[in-house]
Parts: C-alpha cells; structure tokens; sequence
C-alpha cells in the first residue's frame, strides 16, 4: 500500500515538474486580429460633407482666403470662417476619412484619402463639390495602402487570415491575450515583417494658393503638387486643376514626413536627416545633398541661408535628443550645422520676417529673433498652451495645439493674442 501511494506521489510531481517546464516556455501575448468591410462600399461612404461637429484629435492647419482648415486626424477637416479673426465661426466638416493633408489652388481643394487623392470644388464654400478621386496615387508602393484606417492596436501578434488587400478594408480589431511559445515570439519580434508598419506607420504662396505649415506633406508649386510619402516624392500635374495627371514618382534617399519649397528647392523633413530636391524641371525633382542627423520626427523651414529643423526624440521618434537644429545650406551641396537649441518636444515651426515661431509641444509656443542667424535670440515664451503646427500669416499668426485655434497679431517686437478658439 505504501508503495503504491508512493508511487503516486511520484507521478503527480513528475507532472507538475513536466507542466512546470512547459509553461516557462510559454508567455502570455496579445494577439490582434482585424474586423474587415468592403473597401468599396467603405471608401463610398468615406466623403461627405456636413454641418460643424466636435473634434476628435486635432492635427495640422491649412489657411486659404478668409477660411481655416484643420485636420481632424484620420477624419477630415473642420471649416472656419476667419473673416473677423478675433471671432472664427466653424462653420462646417469635410468627412474625408483617412486625410492627413490638403492643398488648395483656385478653389480647387486636393486632399489624400486612403492613399487617394481626392479633388474637391470649393468656389461655393456653402456647396462644396467632389470632382473626382484618383485611387491609388499616394503611398501604394511601402504598404501605405495597407486597408486599415483605424487606430492600429498595442499587440504582440498581428494575425490576418484570409485579408485580402485588393478588397477589404480594416475597421477595427479584436484584441485578445493568448499564450504563445516565447521563442515564437522571440522570433518575430527580430524578423522584419509587417507588423513594423503599425508602429512606422510657412510658406508665402499666391494669392489663388494656400498655405499650409511646416508639417505638411503636400505642397503646391505652380502646376506641380508635390505629395510626399514613406521614402518617396509623388509628383501630380496640376495644370488642369479639375484633372490632375500622376507623372512617376521619385524615390527619396530615407523616411519622408515633411515637405517645404523655397523657390526651386524642395526640402524634405524625414526621421534621419533633412533632403535637398532640385525642381527646376518641376516634373523630376533631382537629389540635391541632404543632412544627416540621428532618428527623430522632422519638420523643416527654409529663409535664405538658413534651414531651421526641429528634431522630436523619443517614443517611435527615434533616441535623438528634441531641440531646435540651425543649418547653413549657403552651399547646397554641403549643408552645415551651426548651431543647436534643446528643446522639450518641439512640432511645427515657422517663421516671418526676422522672428521664428516653434510650436514645442506641452511647453508652449516660443518666439525667437533670428536677424543673427545661426545666433537665435528668445524673444518669448507662451507657456500655458499645447501647441503643434503654425503658420505665419502676413498680417496675423496661426497656432493650433491640443483642439484650440489661437490668433496672434503681430506687434512691433512682439505678438499679441487676438483669439483662443475651442474646436470641441
């Protein structure tokens, strides 16, 4: 009898040991797998617009005329009548889902949506028109027209099934904690696979252009709009506004975020370095010279010999320390860093005249002489506000940061406050 209960205890902690064992293999993960619709019918039920209603995440700005366009990212853009720019009126929403940009020249309003570019008439601001939709023309060749236009979940695991990229469309996730093999997930976590893609992913125009901020991705140069995306310049002939014709695309030498031109230079703002575009033949932008620096979110404004470029660390930004980089591009094909000013989580910048306007983050909005260039003077600090794209208009300053629209006038050294704007 003995031997038998003896015998039994042995088995029992034999598997307990082999269960033991077993679990050190596993660990719990979060697996997501997406909810899917027609991207058809999705994209046909993408455009609309409607009368004003409340922001959800406030992204860039865009000014053309008397009216303020900003992003409601992923969503489209808020309309506001600025005709007394101390008293905005919102007066309606362009349902443009997947948008993050626009561009406007002659009424004619280009916008991106789902990796298409969607063309707008605007000249009855009452009665906004589409005019047409070129499928495909934007960020089809990195996996920009991967079919998700949701928020990509936190999760270890993606899992796709039978997705079909040419015909569905993500409108949402399951997400739900599994136990997985560690050394499956040690494997895929140094795989290159597309999962990487869920954490990747001021200008003084004419008066029949307007002017967006140094975050933008689209810009708008004579015939030419100018589009970039995840390493490439997409180039459009706009020369028909109401048909825009797509020329070939140039590949970029890294990661794409922003776009800005001075005369016939574009300069790209990407995660490592600063790119030099030559577009004296409009249709072929030419690799001019870039700047290098370490991997961070970059925006870029251009005056005469100077490039300003905010650098973002931290988060998918990259390690590098956050501040204000001033280059000397006097010689194109050389750029130089002159000077650097630490800042704590800098955005959008720009700048008129001799003073330069950098949005940085939760830390307000500061103001700087830069009539000693690459030397900077701060001339002020706004503290108390969120900020996050700006633009210098000639006869007033526009900042927009954490869904509130703030109006600045110019003073004689200075800038003063015209309005504060709640979008929500």
């Amino acid at each position: 009898m003995k031997l038998k209960m003896l015998f039994c205890v042995f088995v029992a902690c034999f598997y307990l040991l082999s269960c033991d064992d077993q679990d050190d293999k596993y660990g719990n993960y979060l697996v997501a797998t997406p909810l899917t619709m027609n991207l058809s019918e999705f994209k046909d039920d993408a455009i609309a617009v409607t009368d004003p209603v409340p922001i959800e995440v406030s992204g860039k700005i865009y000014a053309y005329g008397n009216y303020i366009f900003v992003n409601d990212v992923n969503r489209g853009f808020h309309v506001l009548d600025n005709t007394d720019a101390t008293a905005p009126k919102n007066i309606a929403f362009i349902k443009l889902e997947g948008n993050y940009d626009i561009s406007i020249k002659n009424n004619r309003l280009y916008a991106d949506s789902y990796g298409d570019l969607v063309v707008m008439d605007i000249s009855d601001i009452d009665n906004i028109q589409m005019i047409t939709r070129v499928d495909n023309a934007i960020y089809d060749d990195y996996g920009y027209t991967f079919p998700t236009y949701v928020e990509w979940p936190q999760a270890d695991f993606y899992e796709y099934g039978d997705l079909d990229y040419a015909t569905d469309a993500i409108i949402g996730w399951e997400v739900r904690t599994e136990k997985r093999l560690i050394s499956e997930f040690e494997e895929r976590s140094n795989n290159a696979t597309l999962d990487n893609f869920a954490v990747n992913s001021a200008e003084s125009g004419a008066p029949s252009t307007g002017q967006g901020g140094s975050l933008a991705r689209f810009k708008i140069v004579d015939e030419y709009l100018y589009a970039v995306d995840y390493s490439s310049i997409n180039i459009f002939d706009i020369s028909d506004l109401n048909n825009p014709q797509t020329l070939e695309k140039v590949w970029a030498n890294g990661t794409i975020e922003t776009i800005f031109n001075q005369g016939d230079l574009l300069f790209l703002g990407g995660t490592q370095g600063m790119y030099i575009y030559d577009i004296s033949t409009p249709a072929t932008p030419t690799f001019v010279s870039e700047f290098r620096h370490g991997t961070a979110c970059d925006p870029v404004v251009v005056d005469g010999d100077y490039a300003y470029v905010t650098l973002r660390g931290g988060n998918v930004c990259g390690g590098t320390e956050s501040g204000l980089y001033v280059v000397d591009i006097s010689t194109l094909e050389t750029p130089e860093l002159k000077t650097f000013y630490a800042m704590s989580e800098p955005y959008g910048l720009g700048f008129k005249g001799d003073r330069l306007f950098v949005c940085d983050g939760s830390n307000g909005l500061k103001v700087f002489n830069k009539a000693l260039s690459p030397n900077l003077i701060q001339i002020n600090h706004f503290k108390d506000i969120n900020t996050y794209d700006v633009i210098p208009l000639p006869n007033s300053l526009l900042m927009i940061g954490d869904k509130v629209l703030h109006q600045y006038e110019y003073t004689q050294d200075n800038i003063r406050l015209l309005s504060s704007f709640q979008l929500d």
